[in-house]
């Protein structure tokens, strides 16, 4: 559901957020994509080392080589786990530099669809706002003599008689509407 109707300020400024978040995710991907592929290699090393040492600790025949085997492939694993975590590091830098590239790419082009889309709901708003005004200023004039016409003339009511409007001529007293100038009466003759 929109809040705005689809206007070109609109549509651009969704392509502009759109194009950059893809741009962001993919980018956010591949350096996931990366971290993974460095666990499983990682976890493989790790493997074929324990493998190793294994085969190592089970074909000794005394204690004594059974702890120099283990002293020896402890080495190794230690700078493996060294070279991982450069790897993470480095891995790290490289994404907060795609990052930032990324963003630096996207974003005059979404700042100015964002200034074009606030420029147009601005203008909207306003020009809402004055419609808004005038039903109001309407309804408040309908509200205060609702039986004038915008020409000045009285509606007629149900019942075919029309209610005066105060201040137009031919509006006798008592709420009723006098006669044509013919038939009119002067002030305070009566009728029969």
């Amino acid at each position: 559901m929109y809040f705005f109707p689809q206007t070109p300020a609109v549509r651009s400024h969704v392509e502009a957020q759109t194009a950059f978040l893809n741009e962001m995710s993919k980018s956010m991907f591949r350096s996931f994509q990366q971290m993974c592929d460095l666990n499983i290699q990682l976890v493989q090393t790790l493997v074929e080392e324990g493998t190793l040492a294994s085969q190592q600790v089970l074909s000794t025949e005394r204690q004594t080589e059974l702890f120099s085997a283990a002293a020896a492939r402890a080495q190794p694993t230690t700078e493996k786990l060294r070279a991982y975590q450069q790897h993470i590091s480095r891995l790290a830098a490289d994404s907060q530099v795609e990052l930032a590239r990324v963003t630096e790419q996207h974003v005059q082009n979404t700042s100015r669809t964002a200034r074009a889309l606030v420029d147009e709901v601005a203008r909207s708003t306003a020009e809402e706002t004055e419609r808004t005004i005038r039903n109001q200023q309407e309804a408040m004039r309908n509200v205060v003599d609702p039986f004038a016409r915008p020409n000045g003339e009285a509606r007629a009511s149900a019942g075919g008689n029309s209610e005066p409007q105060r201040g137009q001529p031919g509006v006798g007293q008592g709420g009723q509407q006098g006669r044509s100038s013919q038939g009119s009466r002067p002030e305070g003759a009566q009728t029969h």
